[in-house]
């Protein structure tokens, strides 16, 4: 049982014992399998086969603001737009300096070749931004505002949905205006809750903007993990707990770990099944869905939500075969019950030209466009729980500290603490970690 309630946003309630159990009920993995299937104990238990007869994702686009993403995993093979390196490091977006990113995407999109992960919305397309995490911004020269200003390009996109599985304790202004930029546009912003919930529990960014979908973390067990961040700002809760995911960089195997990046993952994709079924919708009616079928207990009250699960563990299954959620009012939110822009999914065409604006920097008017520089937040703490390999790997374990940003648009490599640029301004160090 998950013990939670309070106000949240726009919806008033009392507190509500929540009971997610029946949500989510799954058969442990074993320690080392064949394959990374086979560790996937979520999809069984969200009913992924019963989903997939009617939703695979199909025309649907996700960005996925990480560590960049490898286009050559076997499991991603054809399903990897043109996306952008907003850290403006060495390489491009499709160069996964931590292996996050990459199991992000498998997560959301992925086939299952080759043993690989088998993604819950398997035919959607996803479009690359990378980030910088601290130890990319200890070793090289990166865009200071790259957060920010991936998340600007991303709503400039063709894609539907915005997953972030990074964030930080600091409130950006700068970043605030990108994920409203988003949200006007339309476009649904998933992010992780984070990590350190027996560490200080501090309110996390992008995740705790009011116009975010924040995402916290259950367990096989199908109750909200211990470390599963939580408060006021929380909207849902998904798997996070005994992943498999890639083990680092080299995308030579998976390990099991936990993270509420997962769980953000799972809630992208499971917009992405309920939208390609109505692809009249708009975001806000899928958001909707999504909140009125979530898994709750049979004791929390009409009106009322959890500061530890938000309205409860999501279950596309339960609109996409059951009829439960009605979609509501096309232009109003229910982030903040505010009128909101954006068009149905099926008014888009993502574009698949590889070629599409190589210069992002240049323009913001495409989607691999970027806005003016903006300052940036990022990163929730990450937490492996298990290095163990099972034989294929699971959310990076690298932990990522301090990053910052100035007025000159770049972080210097190796650089801690707070440093002056000569007649420019401050840079405060910012903790960045994968959630």
């Amino acid at each position: 049982m998950i013990e939670g309630g309070g106000l949240r946003r726009a919806l008033l309630g009392t507190t509500a014992t929540v009971v997610l159990a029946t949500a989510l009920v799954g058969v442990a993995p074993t320690a080392v399998a064949a394959d990374a299937r086979s560790q996937q104990w979520y999809l069984d238990a969200m009913g992924a086969e019963d989903i997939w007869k009617k939703s695979t994702g199909a025309g649907m686009t996700v960005a996925v603001i990480d560590t960049g993403v490898d286009p050559d995993t076997p499991s991603l093979k054809g399903k990897v737009l043109k996306g952008w390196d907003a850290a403006e490091a060495k390489g491009d977006e499709t160069d996964d300096y931590d292996g996050h990113g990459t199991t992000i995407a498998e997560i959301i999109v992925g086939s299952g070749a080759q043993g690989g992960l088998r993604g819950l919305a398997p035919d959607a397309k996803v479009i690359p931004y990378r980030v910088s995490n601290t130890e990319l911004q200890n070793e090289q020269t990166v865009n200071a505002f790259d957060m920010s200003e991936a998340i600007k390009a991303a709503a400039d996109s063709d894609a539907q949905i915005i997953n972030v599985a990074f964030g930080s304790d600091y409130y950006s202004e700068e970043e605030l205006e990108s994920v409203q930029y988003a949200h006007k546009k339309g476009k649904l912003i998933f992010a992780a809750s984070g990590n350190g919930a027996l560490k200080g529990n501090k309110k996390q960014y992008p995740a705790s903007y009011p116009e975010v979908v924040a995402v916290g973390a259950t367990t096989q067990g199908g109750v909200v993990a211990d470390y599963s961040q939580h408060g006021d700002y929380i909207d849902l809760a998904a798997p996070g707990s005994q992943i498999p995911g890639y083990c680092d960089k080299s995308l030579t195997k998976y390990c099991v770990s936990d993270g509420t990046s997962f769980s953000a993952a799972l809630a992208s994709a499971s917009a992405a099944l309920i939208w390609s079924v109505h692809p009249d919708w708009t975001g806000s009616q899928v958001l909707r869905a999504m909140f009125e079928s979530a898994g709750r207990g049979d004791d929390w009250k009409p009106g009322t939500v959890s500061t530890k699960a938000g309205h409860g563990v999501i279950r596309p299954n339960a609109h996409i075969n059951r009829g439960i959620g009605k979609p509501g009012d096309a232009n109003i939110s229910p982030l903040t019950n505010e009128p909101t822009g954006g068009a149905a999914a099926g008014s888009a065409t993502p574009s698949t030209d590889p070629s599409a604006n190589p210069n992002p920097s240049a323009s913001a008017s495409t989607s691999a466009g970027a806005p003016s520089a903006t300052a940036s937040t990022q990163a929730p703490d990450g937490k492996s729980t298990s290095g163990a390999p099972v034989a294929g790997s699971t959310e990076s374990a690298a932990g990522t500290e301090s990053g910052g940003g100035s007025n000159t648009g770049v972080i210097i490599g190796a650089v801690a603490g707070v440093i002056v640029l000569a007649g420019v301004g401050v840079v405060i160090a910012r903790r960045r970690r994968a959630a």
